[in-house]
């Protein structure tokens, strides 16, 4: 089996998205270039260690620079709030990811690698992202995370919305919150 690398070295867009209801979604990163389009399925945590990675990346870049301008401003809010794009046909499932700063092209190199036992044949997926790119990639990112199910404040595990069975209250079951 040959390994096949997706490479989009100037996205259209790079972004993070879901399908399903909280506590129910499926994650995906996907990556469109002209109409080339590639999606990767992925763990909620896989997309909020990317996300808080790349921020620190970012962060880490203004002071290093020599004109820190030259780096992207935070974004706290996503322009891209548009779905994921159609068709939704999952590569394959995200494993390890790595990024590296590409001085050359002064952009963020992000690298996916598939989930496969034999390490020969797993596909990647290579984007390069401006720093522009990158802080909204960030943004749209933090509020999909956000957006799931609340955590419990005492396990901090989700609460579903018919209920939550909280292993620190020994399964004992009563209202989180005051009703007044």
């Amino acid at each position: 089996m040959s390994r096949s690398t997706f490479s989009f070295h100037d996205p259209d867009r790079f972004v993070s998205g879901t399908i399903g209801q909280p506590g129910q979604r499926a994650f995906y990163l996907q990556a469109r270039e002209g109409n080339r389009i590639v999606s990767v399925l992925c763990e909620k945590e896989q997309v909020q260690v990317l996300a808080e990675h790349l921020e620190r990346i970012l962060d880490e870049l203004t002071k290093l620079v020599d004109q820190p301008q030259q780096v992207a401003a935070p974004v706290t809010v996503a322009d891209d709030l548009d779905p994921l794009d159609q068709p939704l046909d999952e590569e394959f499932r995200v494993g390890s990811m790595s990024l590296a700063w590409d001085s050359g092209r002064q952009k963020i190199a992000i690298e996916l690698f598939s989930v496969d036992d034999e390490d020969e044949s797993g596909d990647s997926v290579d984007v390069r992202l401006s720093t522009g790119q990158a802080r909204q990639f960030v943004a749209r990112s933090k509020a999909l995370v956000e957006s799931g199910r609340p955590a419990c404040p005492f396990c901090l595990q989700p609460i579903n919305p018919d209920g939550h069975i909280c292993p620190r209250a020994n399964g004992y079951r009563r209202p989180l919150f005051a009703r007044e």
